[in-house]
């Protein structure tokens, strides 16, 4: 577990959340002494199954498209 300062907090914030976005752990210190502890947030609208992480993963689009995967695609995605 990361510890920094409060005043080193301030000077670094950016990458400092970046890595608790990446999963790490940071203890925040105030002369010395753990004041506050900055991790990931957990996404409570974030449904996973039992299953994650241990099967392979199915195309989201069946058989039967002719060829036109990338249409199909460029299509859902809307322009991004």
């Amino acid at each position: 577990m990361k510890r920094i300062s409060i005043q080193d907090l301030k000077a670094q914030l950016s990458g400092v959340v970046a890595e608790a976005e990446a999963g790490a752990t940071i203890v925040v210190t105030r002369h010395n002494e753990p004041v506050a502890r900055l991790g990931p947030a957990g996404a409570d609208h974030l449904h996973r199954g039992p299953l994650v992480g241990r099967q392979r993963l199915r195309p989201a689009i069946k058989k039967g498209t002719n060829g036109r995967y990338l249409t199909l695609l460029a299509e859902d995605r809307g322009g991004r």
